[in-house]
């Protein structure tokens, strides 16, 4: 019997030492991947963006960058002791251009897919959202989902909104925009008769013309949003996630949400 015992503790000693190898293999992994040093010693994060995307990152009337993942970027770069450079690229490329290495990170309002998760790496959701349906406000005919039958319908080319109108279907006609202000003008003089659209930047919409448009009830996905990275930048991703996490626990994540949207949507 104290063989046996001296057995089963050895091994269990031995399970032991191999989680603790694991877990340290893991850390080491993370932190020895170079690319948060990369980061600091160029003193610069190169993010991808659509800067067509109000609220969340849009160009003011000076042409400046601005929206609430603008804001949470350069609260990002502060913690982390660096610049942010903005590098706008179309969203239907924006993956290749990250794994190729035209920037270091996709921060802007990036839906996680299973999909884009085979090729890419991302962060803890962040904030959520949802694809919508967007009318006119004299439009009387589509009141739910299933009146979008037969009808001519857009969306931008690329987004998580083509996935979810393309797995929707049944439409008479799925335009498809390089972005969606364009796609704005065109509901607006009835080329298309409904847009599926991320829920910030059509509720922005909505606020900025007030009576123009209305909010379909029914949601046509809900969504998680992240930031996205190289598979091989694990210790870079993971200092980013941390500087995000520090801005919710010293209430800055709360400022700038109240600033775009009236609310705090971390709670």
């Amino acid at each position: 019997m104290a063989k046996n015992t001296r057995r089963l503790s050895q091994g269990v000693l031995i399970s032991v030492i191999i989680a603790v190898l694991m877990v340290s293999s893991v850390v080491w992994g993370a932190s020895g991947d170079g690319s948060l040093e990369k980061i600091r010693a160029a003193g610069v994060i190169r993010i991808g963006v659509d800067d067509a995307f109000p609220p969340m990152e849009y160009r003011d009337e000076k042409g400046n960058l601005i929206g609430f993942d603008v804001d949470l970027a350069d609260e990002i770069g502060q913690r982390l002791g660096v610049d942010i450079v903005w590098v706008p690229t179309a969203w239907d490329g924006v993956i290749l251009a990250l794994q190729s290495g035209k920037f270091d990170m996709i921060l802007s309002t990036l839906t996680i897919t299973d999909e884009r998760a085979e090729k890419i790496d991302f962060s803890p959701p962040y904030i959520y959202g949802a694809q919508i349906i967007v009318v006119k406000q004299q439009t009387k005919d589509i009141n739910t989902l299933s009146d979008l039958k037969g009808k001519v319908v857009g969306t931008q080319l690329g987004s998580t909104g083509e996935v979810a109108a393309k797995k929707f279907g049944g439409f008479k006609d799925l335009k498809l925009y390089a972005t969606y202000p364009e796609a704005f003008t065109d509901l607006a003089i009835g080329r298309i008769q409904a847009l599926v659209v991320d829920e910030f930047v059509g509720r922005y919409y909505i606020m900025k013309q007030a009576g123009a448009y209305r909010v379909l009830e029914e949601r046509l996905v809900e969504e998680s949003i992240g930031i996205g990275f190289r598979k091989s930048d694990a210790s870079f991703r993971e200092a980013v996630t941390q500087a995000i996490d520090s801005t919710k626990a010293d209430g800055t994540y709360g400022d700038i949400s109240r600033k775009w949207f009236g609310v705090d949507v971390s709670k």
